[in-house]
């Protein structure tokens, strides 16, 4: 009789997550039969409990907001990834019981825009400077060579971006949200803002644009990205993002690598479009 695996996605709002799609597909094209993979609405208090309550059977989880910080002390350790930007969004359950805490957020940034043939820039600008952007920050430290703007709406998130600057060895420039469409013109834009909020920037796409990488995948495509395409630049959108760090989880969770990558999308874009 073969055993049977868990792994799940945990977070608050947790019931739009495209995680399970991507997971089953990876399994199915694998062919791992004993393999399930679920989704859980847990906060942060719920937390600490559900990781107790966890048998044998699991062998990972996915985490999302807002769990991405809460869970670390709940870890026997993690990566240097997640350490540097103090951010987990894998767990690796191991057949000994121990906990590790990853990010592959960042690696998936990396591996995403080295898809679409970007992989060194001399400089870029982040719109935005919550969680995303911090992942957004180490992602660039291994591939901008030069400054890296980022363009933010208050005094609070420029010194956490200045910060987080000095911890990853980037040089980070701070400009205000105001002049942010003078972000368009940086070979790489990363926009790590809600839905939405970088509409107003549609009509500041420079006749000749880089590169875009827009970290949502609902709605898509935004209208940013829309401009951002019908000026023949090249975008990068959330969805792939999303399947190229939940790769990473498949290969850590199950052992098994490659993850297949193109089921995933395929699956992915398919749930998108059936929404």
């Amino acid at each position: 009789m073969s055993t049977q695996h868990r792994a799940a996605v945990l977070g608050a709002p947790i019931a739009h997550s495209l995680s399970p799609v991507l997971h089953r597909a990876a399994y199915a094209e694998l062919g791992l039969d004993d393999w399930s993979y679920g989704r859980f609405e847990v906060d942060e208090q719920a937390l600490p409990g559900f990781i107790e309550g966890l048998d044998g059977s699991w062998a990972g989880l996915s985490l999302t907001m807002p769990l991405k910080r809460a869970v670390i002390p709940l870890l026997d350790g993690i990566t240097d990834p997640a350490a540097s930007v103090e951010a987990v969004n894998t767990v690796v359950l191991g057949e000994d019981g121990r906990r590790t805490g990853d990010n592959t957020d960042i690696p998936g940034m990396v591996a995403a825009l080295r898809e679409r043939g970007v992989e060194k820039v001399e400089s870029a600008a982040i719109l935005g400077a919550g969680a995303t952007a911090s992942s957004a920050l180490a992602a660039l430290s291994g591939i901008c060579a030069g400054p890296v703007t980022a363009y933010v709406r208050s005094a609070a998130r420029a010194d956490e971006m200045r910060g987080w600057g000095e911890r990853l060895g980037v040089d980070v420039r701070i400009a205000d949200w105001a002049e942010a469409g003078r972000a368009l013109t940086a070979p790489l834009v990363i926009a790590t803002t809600p839905a939405g909020a970088a509409d107003v920037l549609a009509g500041s796409v420079p006749e000749r644009p880089g590169t875009l990488f827009d970290v949502l995948y609902e709605p898509w495509p935004t209208r940013l990205a829309s401009a951002w395409a019908d000026r023949g630049g090249a975008v990068v959108g959330g969805l792939d993002l999303l399947v190229h760090q939940a790769v990473l989880q498949v290969e850590q969770m199950t052992g098994r690598s490659p993850a297949p990558l193109a089921a995933m999308r395929k699956a992915g874009e398919e749930a998108l479009a059936a929404r």
